[in-house]
């Protein structure tokens, strides 16, 4: 069984994004991660109604870029990402997937995606790899989890030594 749930990204403390979370309506966290950098992660059973407006209120009391992916029974990720200036993007991952399941990928360009997460990283003072990104977006995975973790390490958050 997959995962219909999802992932919040932010400049955050573990514990703050988790309270955070639930102001936004990311109800039940069941899982977090200190990405290494002030970058945090949690997880999440199901996405919250309005779920782009969440993410523009976490970038809006985090005071810096939020990252959400939420699942399609882990086959595919609608990525939704906000700045606190108010800069928004969207993208797919897991297109070819996404088109099995009669989703219309042409509502995600990749270059406007692209333009977007190289904007989000440098306002969040991240060097991005352009190409990486790019790969990610029109890449391909057994889970979109997979696509978002490579994503986030594109994006320039490298996830904290495991120990």
């Amino acid at each position: 069984m997959g995962n219909w749930g999802g992932t919040a990204v932010a400049r955050a403390t573990v514990a703050e994004l988790r309270e955070f979370a639930a102001e936004a309506g990311y109800a039940g966290v069941d899982g977090d991660e200190d990405l290494g950098g002030g970058w945090s992660a949690v997880h999440y059973p199901d996405r919250p109604d309005g779920a782009e407006t969440a993410a523009a209120l976490l970038a809006r009391r985090t005071g810096a870029p939020v990252l959400t992916v939420a699942y399609l029974d882990s086959d595919v990720g609608f990525v939704e990402a906000a700045t606190f200036a108010g800069g928004r993007w969207k993208a797919l991952l897991n297109r070819d997937t996404a088109a099995d399941h009669e989703i219309p990928v042409d509502r995600f360009p990749v270059e406007a995606a692209l333009a977007g997460a190289l904007d989000w990283a440098a306002a969040g003072g991240l060097t991005a790899d352009p190409e990486g990104i790019r790969a990610v977006l029109t890449g391909s995975a057994p889970c979109a989890e997979e696509l978002t973790d490579r994503l986030v390490g594109a994006l320039g958050i490298a996830p904290a030594a495991q120990g």
